[in-house]
C-alpha cells in the first residue's frame, strides 16, 4: 500500500517541542517514522516529549533560541551529527496580549526576537550546503493573528504576518535549492499557550470565540496533521504558501 505521508528514514528539526503544536508534532512525525531533533527551552518538558516519541535516535537539546550566537555553525554541527535535515518546523514563539498603547520596547523586542529574528536565522543556516537533504521541506508556525485583525494582538499579529510574507519570498528564493518553505496558521486551539488567554478572558468572550470558528475550537493534532502534510511527500508541489487550520473561522 502507498503511503505517502511516510517520513521514514528523514531526519526533522522540530524547535518549540517541549509543549503545544510543537510537542504534538513531534510524537505525530514520530509516529510516521522520522527522527527527530528536538530543541526547546525547559529541559524537563522536554525529556517528556522524547520519551513520548514512538522509534529511537532522537535527540533532545535544550536551548534558547534567543541565545543562539552562530545558528549557521549551531546547524552545520546538528547535521553532521545526524545527517542532513530532510525538514525543519519551526513551533517556537511567544504571544503577548495586551493594547499596544500599554507595550513596551522589550516587548517589541522580545517577540520579533523569537517569532521572527530566529525563524529568518533557522531558515538561512538551514539551506547551508550538507545541512539540507534534497527535497527537503521547511515549516514555519504563523497564525491566523497574521490575516486578520485581533484586538490586544497587535505586535503578536504584526510577527506573524512578517513571517508569511517572508516565507513567500523565501519559497522563491529556496527553489532552484529544492527546499519548499511554507507556513501553518491555525486558528484558536486548545494548548499551553492559549491557556494563560483564556484565563484574562469572560466566559462569554471566550463563548464568542467559539462561535466564530464553526467547526469549534481547534486543537494541536489538527495542526500537526496539517504540518506533517506539508513536510511529507503530500506536500511536494506545494510551497510559498500559508495554510490556514483555523475551523472556518476566516471563511466568515
Amino acid at each position: 500500500m502507498i503511503n505517502p505521508m511516510q517520513l521514514e528514514g528523514r531526519v526533522i528539526l522540530v524547535t518549540g517541542a517541549s509543549s503545544g503544536i510543537g510537542r504534538d508534532t513531534a510524537i505525530l512525525l514520530s509516529q510516521m517514522g522520522a527522527r527527530l531533533v528536538l530543541v526547546a527551552r525547559d529541559t524537563y518538558r522536554l525529556e517528556e516529549t522524547k520519551s513520548s516519541l514512538e522509534g529511537s535516535d532522537h535527540i533532545g537539546i535544550s536551548k534558547d533560541l534567543c541565545e543562539v550566537d552562530d545558528f549557521s555553525y549551531w546547524l552545520k554541527i546538528l547535521a553532521g551529527d545526524v545527517g542532513p535535515f530532510h525538514g525543519l518546523v519551526h513551533c517556537a514563539g511567544k504571544v503577548l496580549t495586551a493594547p499596544l498603547r500599554l507595550s513596551k520596547d522589550e516587548d517589541i523586542d522580545g517577540l520579533f526576537h523569537i517569532n521572527i529574528k530566529a525563524a529568518i536565522l533557522l531558515v538561512k543556516a538551514f539551506r547551508q550546503r550538507d545541512v539540507y537533504a534534497p527535497g527537503s521541506s521547511i515549516v514555519l508556525l504563523s497564525s491566523i493573528g497574521g490575516l486578520t485583525g485581533q484586538p490586544g494582538l497587535t505586535l503578536y499579529s504584526a510577527t506573524k504576518g512578517a513571517l508569511n510574507a517572508f516565507c513567500r519570498s523565501c519559497a522563491i528564493e529556496f527553489a532552484r535549492d529544492g527546499i519548499r518553505v511554507n507556513c501553518v496558521a491555525p486558528g484558536h486551539i486548545t494548548t499551553e499557550m492559549t491557556d494563560g488567554l483564556q484565563k484574562q478572558l469572560t466566559t462569554d468572550q471566550l463563548a464568542t470565540i467559539e462561535r466564530l470558528h464553526p467547526l469549534g475550537i481547534g486543537h494541536v493534532r489538527d495542526v500537526a496533521m496539517a504540518v506533517a502534510f506539508l513536510l511529507a511527500d503530500t506536500g511536494r508541489w506545494i510551497t510559498g504558501t500559508t495554510l490556514v487550520v483555523d475551523g472556518g473561522y476566516t471563511a466568515q
